[in-house]
């Protein structure tokens, strides 16, 4: 037993034995013990900055809708491995620069005073506001993450912590409003030549 909770409590490594925290990075960078930075992400991310990048396997279209639409289960999205560990450097020096993650979205992404809504959910467009994500996860490279941040929230059913149905239709009239109504439905077209991409819906 004793051996199978060190097991359990030993970092993670890559298929060839390489600590987590030595992973996508050259040799000569490579330390003997964890850096701070790293010293306190779960097993779930150690494993994942265990993986080579050329290894990991980035997420389809087809799986990111099943995490969306049938699970609701968000923290299944991965990062690239190499991606991951530039975001854990880029949230340590935030989060000593600003105290937490939040507080420099609010003050240098947002550019908030505060979360008091003006109005109602959509009612008022200085309550919400669209951003890319910073750090995207590690999906088809075709694929777009755009947040959207809003001062108002949602109303929830106490007995599942879910959105009511009342909640979900006015996220999907906003969306239909500001995306569905911008662009055809229901179609995609990649350009392998420009690159670009025209999201469809489905």
């Amino acid at each position: 037993m004793a051996n199978e909770a060190n097991d359990l409590n030993a970092p993670a490594k890559s298929t060839d034995g390489i600590p987590f925290w030595n992973v996508n990075i050259p040799k000569e960078e490579w330390t003997d013990h964890c850096p701070d930075y790293l010293s306190q992400v779960d097993h779930y991310d150690q494993a994942q900055l265990a993986v080579k990048d050329d290894e990991y396997q980035a997420m389809s279209w087809q799986e990111v809708k099943v995490i969306v639409r049938e699970t609701n289960r968000l923290e299944l999205f991965k990062r690239y491995p190499s991606e991951l560990r530039k975001y854990r450097v880029y949230v340590q020096k935030i989060k000593d620069e600003y105290g937490s993650v939040m507080n420099f979205i609010l003050k240098q992404r947002l550019r908030w005073q505060d979360l008091n809504p003006k109005g109602s959910p959509f009612q008022y467009k200085e309550d919400i506001c669209i951003l890319f994500n910073d750090w995207p996860y590690g999906v088809d490279r075709r694929i777009s993450h755009l947040v959207v941040w809003t001062k108002f929230i949602f109303a929830e059913d106490p007995s599942t912590g879910d959105l009511t149905a009342k909640a979900r239709k006015e996220i999907q009239d906003f969306v239909d409003a500001t995306f569905h109504d911008q662009t055809k439905k229901d179609q995609v077209r990649f350009d392998g030549v420009s690159g670009s991409v025209e999201i469809f819906w489905d």
